[in-house]
C-alpha cells in the first residue's frame, strides 16, 4: 500500500473549453495526474452521464521541499495561458495523509456507453457482464472517460467497427477509443499522438485490457501516416477527437485521405458553435454526414467518404 503522505491541491475552476488547456498545464507538473470535476446528470434513459456548469481541473503536489518552486512554476504557466485566454486564479488547500490511490478511487464509477461499452476504473469488477469493459486507469493524465466528447466518439464508434477491420486514432490521448475499437472486433488500430506521454499513456491502458498486440501506438499524426511510417495508410475507421480548430487543420494535412473509400470519418471535441465550421470543412472534400450527436453543449459527427 502507498505510504499516506501530505499532498497541496490545486484547483482551478473553468468553461469546458478551458478545461482541456489547464489540464494540460497542470499535467506537466502534478503527481499521478490531473482530474476534471462538474456536475453530472444523466439523460432520460440513463445510459449517458452529462457534465454541466463550470468545470473543476484539479491536480496535486507532493508537500515536499519542492512545492513552493512548483507552485510558482504552475503561476507562470497559467500567466502565459492567460495572456491567451483569460485564466482564473488557482485555489490552493494542503491535505494532510492522504493515500493517493485510495483518495482517486472513491471519485470513478463505470459509464455505460451506448448499446455495447462500459468504461471501467481498472480496478473493479465488471458490473454488467453482458458489455464490453473498456479499464481505465484513472491515475494517468490523460482522458478517463469522463468527458462528453470521449462519449459521443465512443458510442458512434461502437456501431462502426467489423470484426477483423482495421481502425484509426489520431490524437490517442488515453488510448480509449483505439482501446474500445480493438475490444469491438478490430484486428488492428493505428494511434498516434504527438507527444511521449500520450504514447506512454496508450501503451499502459492497452496492455491493461490486454490487447496490445491489436494497437499500433506511435508519435506522429496524418502526415506520419501518410508518408508510411505505419503499417497501413487507410482505414474504413478513423477517428479524431480533438478541439475543432486542429481537426480543420488536419484536412489540409491529409485527414480525408485517410478514410477507406465506402470508409467513416468520426470527430469530436467540438464545441456547438463550431459544429457548422467543421462540417463545411468536411463536406468541401466530399464527405457525406450521416450522423450527429450532442451533449450538452459537445458535438460529435460521423461523415461517410463515398
Amino acid at each position: 500500500m502507498d505510504k499516506p503522505q501530505s499532498w497541496l491541491e490545486i484547483v482551478v475552476t473553468c468553461d469546458g473549453e478551458l478545461a482541456e488547456a489547464i489540464s494540460e498545464v497542470l499535467a506537466r507538473f502534478v503527481t499521478q495526474g490531473v482530474v476534471t470535476e462538474t456536475e453530472v446528470k444523466y439523460d432520460d434513459a440513463e445510459e449517458v452521464a452529462l457534465g454541466y456548469g463550470p468545470v473543476k481541473v484539479i491536480g496535486y503536489l507532493e508537500y515536499d521541499d519542492q512545492v513552493e518552486s512548483k507552485k510558482l512554476q504552475i503561476e507562470e504557466a497559467l500567466w502565459h495561458l492567460n495572456l491567451i485566454q483569460p485564466v482564473p486564479e488557482p485555489v490552493y488547500r494542503k491535505i494532510e495523509d492522504q493515500n493517493w490511490m485510495e483518495s482517486w478511487k472513491q471519485f470513478y464509477k463505470p459509464i455505460l456507453i451506448g448499446e455495447k461499452l462500459l468504461i471501467l476504473p481498472a480496478w473493479l469488477e465488471n458490473p454488467v457482464p453482458e458489455r464490453i469493459a473498456v479499464r481505465i486507469d484513472p491515475s494517468m493524465a490523460f482522458g478517463t472517460g469522463t468527458h462528453p466528447t470521449t462519449q459521443l466518439c465512443m458510442s458512434m464508434v461502437e456501431k462502426l467497427i467489423k470484426p477483423n477491420s482495421l481502425a484509426m486514432d489520431i490524437g490517442c490521448g488515453s488510448g480509449i477509443l483505439a482501446i474500445s475499437s480493438a475490444l469491438l472486433g478490430a484486428k488492428k488500430v493505428i494511434a498516434v499522438d504527438i507527444d511521449d506521454p500520450s504514447k506512454d499513456a496508450t501503451q499502459k491502458n492497452a496492455e491493461l485490457n490486454k490487447v496490445s498486440e491489436k494497437i499500433e501506438i506511435g508519435i506522429g499524426s496524418v502526415s506520419e501516416i501518410l508518408e508510411g511510417q505505419f503499417s497501413f495508410k487507410s482505414a474504413p475507421v478513423v477517428m479524431v477527437n480533438i478541439l475543432a480548430p486542429i481537426i480543420i487543420r488536419l484536412f489540409s494535412n491529409g485527414l480525408y485521405d485517410l478514410v477507406s473509400e465506402n470508409g467513416t470519418l468520426v470527430l469530436s471535441g467540438i464545441l456547438d458553435r463550431q459544429a457548422d465550421e467543421v462540417q463545411k470543412t468536411a463536406e468541401k472534400y466530399g464527405l457525406k454526414i450521416i450522423e450527429k450527436r450532442t451533449i450538452n453543449d459537445w458535438v460529435g459527427m460521423t461523415f461517410l467518404k463515398n
